[in-house]
């Protein structure tokens, strides 16, 4: 594991310091038991590893025991879902690097090698959405009144991918937030809809809800949409405020 690099992706990402922390420390246990991290990368994308960190409601259910090498004492449902989501994040890191340099350019294969152009237009846009999650994180109740948010201040790790924000609204509903700087189109509404899957699917909950926050909606993403009635789409607006340099 690229641990110095790793820790200043997280930074970039505006984890906080504890966050941070218990990524690495997730991170470097699953390597204390199952062998370096990017060697896992190199043999197979990880998908062996993501395989034996994989532990299902339904395992649960039947208990079955711990599929991984790691000891750790209490739920193993818990504690496998936090060692997968570390290693997914660490994946995550990998595939999307370090400004712009993909998991520091010399342990990417030639297929990642040749995705490590990204457009400043690109860069601008992720930096945006970033900049977008530390907003509404900071005010989440101007979204909904009484609005809470449940992910312990990173994004969640799910089968299909990384939820930006997850919620629980005023009646008790978990609400998944998907946030796009620029114009959502189909392919965004899939996104979240797989998101709730796999929520519902884990936590065998009745009710899920999504938000899909963008600058502006296609034809295609209103239409689709019109057919999850827990979805709900919102526009954003940017205002600025100019204030005196010389106070």
């Amino acid at each position: 594991m690229r641990k110095e690099l790793y820790r200043k992706w997280l930074e970039e990402k505006k984890y906080d310091q504890g966050t941070i922390n218990a990524q690495i420390y997730r991170a470097s246990r699953v390597e204390e038991n199952h062998g370096d991290l990017d060697d896992h990368f190199s043999r197979d994308g990880m998908s062996g590893l993501l395989e034996i960190l994989s532990y299902t409601k339904n395992d649960e259910r039947n208990k079955r025991e711990n599929p991984s090498n790691i000891p750790f004492n209490g739920d193993i449902y818990s504690n496998i879902a936090a060692y997968g989501a570390a290693v997914k994040r660490y994946l995550k890191f990998i595939t999307e690097g370090v400004d712009g340099f993909v998991g520091g350019a010399d342990i990417v294969d030639e297929e990642m090698e040749n995705r490590k152009s990204v457009n400043v237009i690109d860069g601008q846009r992720i930096g945006l959405e970033r900049d977008m999650q530390m907003a509404l994180r900071a005010n989440i109740q101007q979204l909904e009144p009484r609005m809470v948010i449940i992910d312990e201040g990173a994004e969640r790790s799910v089968g299909s991918g990384f939820i930006d924000i997850t919620a629980r609204d005023a009646n008790g509903v978990t609400v998944v937030i998907e946030l796009k700087a620029g114009r959502a189109g189909r392919n965004a509404v899939g996104q979240i809809i797989s998101y709730m899957g796999d929520i519902y699917s884990e936590e065998n909950e009745g009710a899920i809800r999504g938000i899909l926050i963008a600058s502006d909606f296609d034809r295609n993403a209103i239409s689709a949409a019109r057919m999850v009635p827990s979805l709900k789409l919102l526009r954003y607006s940017v205002r600025f405020e100019f204030l005196d340099g010389h106070q």
